[in-house]
């Protein structure tokens, strides 16, 4: 998986090779193709193996256990969590995960195209983000669905600009400016 992932966060999923997976793994393709099926199956285990290493680590950014964290946008995130505290959760997570920011970034843009095998996972994902987000902003606006967008938007953008330039903007101080423009003004 991590080999995948780096390579997918560095030329896509288009451009990813099974040949150049099954190098980095010391093994045949269709010795890689017995454990993941095709292309697509690969990538499917990439999502999944990234969703269950981002869960657990914000876990442990949030100081819960697993039990009250079953994932990272359930039903209006973890029980006793605010919106806020997520956000800065999870924020302090990416910063020390650039390669999978990176692999969720390219992605992303990737499966803006209908054709991707991505597409839908990518947006049911922002719609499960959205809701989960609008829940606890119920708390605070009466318009908690654009302030889950706005956080969201901010979330994507901050990172964007962090990968770009990861030598002299510290993600989590952006992230906690932005935060108070977004949460200061409620």
């Amino acid at each position: 998986m991590e080999a995948t992932c780096e390579l997918i966060a560095d030329c896509g999923f288009w451009g990813l090779s099974m040949q150049d997976v099954a190098d980095r793994c010391g093994l045949t393709v269709p010795g890689l193709l017995h454990y993941v099926g095709s292309k697509v199956g690969l990538l499917v285990a990439v999502l999944e193996h990234r969703d269950r290493e981002d869960a657990k680590a914000l876990r442990v950014h949030l100081g819960v256990d697993e039990e009250h964290v079953p994932d990272e946008w359930s039903d209006g995130g973890p029980e006793g969590v605010d919106l806020r505290r997520l956000c800065a959760a999870t924020m302090r997570r990416n910063a020390g995960q650039p390669e999978i920011v990176r692999l969720f970034a390219v992605l992303a843009v990737e499966s803006l195209n209908p054709g991707h095998p991505a597409h839908d996972y990518f947006a049911a994902r922002q719609a499960r983000v959205v809701s989960s987000f609008a829940a606890l902003a119920k708390q605070l606006t009466d318009r908690p669905e654009l302030l889950a967008r706005q956080i969201v938007s901010m979330m994507d953008g901050v990172q964007l600009q962090w990968l770009r330039d990861p030598g002299t903007i510290d993600l989590v101080q952006e992230w906690e400016a932005a935060a108070e423009a977004l949460f200061g003004r409620l």
